[in-house]
């Protein structure tokens, strides 16, 4: 099979209500496009039905559809599934999707050549801050917490981007290559660590405006959360000192985590 101009990572846990919907859309989107995609669902440590609603419509996938779908198994943690999706994944573009598709799917195109001049990025990262992005929904509580989080996320690690935790993002092969083998953190403090990396390799970050809808039913736990993904923020602030992230000769392996597929 040709590579993919396109892979979805959807990290999954305990999504069985959600991803039913989720699939259908993007399977109904990826079909009107005249590029292929894969999609990999990774499913981590999940208690409920995830994995099987998973199979159920990768069943209802043919081969004259341009995308296959994969079900992929990590430990636990949104961070372990995204570097196992990002480290199984083929595409020459590879996107992270959350679940709940709170930005919607029809939107990925932004992030994508021709709208992102193919060679002008090596990561698009969506953005609800930036002019031109619009926020439905959200309390405003949610919102004042992830402006002093991204606050603190600037002032310590990662100055300059408005937006470090929305779920969407897209890197190319080479910046995935660049940036996976070397994450360490497999919670929610993914996003500011593999942003870090990025920036460490002086890998050209765009934001991208987008139009996103808040989730009544949210995973993210406003305060345990956020207190967690503060002292992550502070670990890669102390594995940028020590060094974690430097290139060496070690540390190309794309066998990280189980990853197993089916």
């Amino acid at each position: 099979m040709q590579q993919p101009f396109l892979t979805i990572v959807i990290p999954a846990y305990n999504e069985e209500k959600r991803l039913p919907v989720s699939l259908e859309k993007i399977g109904n989107f990826l079909r009107q496009q005249s590029y292929c995609s894969e999609v990999l669902v990774v499913e981590n440590g999940s208690t409920d039905k995830t994995s099987q609603v998973v199979r159920d419509f990768a069943r209802t996938v043919t081969l004259d559809d341009p995308f296959t779908i994969e079900l992929l198994h990590s430990d636990q943690g949104k961070g372990a599934a995204v570097k196992t999706g990002m480290l199984v994944g083929r595409g020459a573009h590879l996107f992270i999707c959350d679940a709940d598709l709170s930005m919607p799917i029809e939107e990925v195109n932004k992030f994508l050549p021709p709208t992102l001049p193919e060679g002008s990025f090596d990561v698009a990262i969506a953005s609800r801050e930036i002019a031109g992005a619009v926020r439905y929904n959200e309390p405003g509580y949610r919102h004042l917490m992830g402006r002093v989080f991204n606050l603190i996320v600037r002032t310590l690690i990662i100055p300059g981007i408005e937006d470090t935790q929305c779920g969407f993002k897209l890197f190319t092969r080479a910046a995935a290559d660049e940036i996976f083998p070397y994450q360490t953190i497999s919670g929610w403090g993914f996003d500011p660590e593999v942003l870090f990396i990025a920036n460490s390799r002086q890998l050209r970050v765009v934001e991208v405006p987008i139009n996103w809808y808040y989730m009544a039913d949210s995973r993210v736990n406003p305060v345990r959360d956020t207190i967690k993904m503060f002292r992550e923020v502070l670990r890669v602030r102390r594995n940028g000192r020590r060094g974690i992230y430097a290139k060496t000769g070690d540390k190309g392996s794309r066998d990280w985590g189980s990853g197993t597929g089916e």
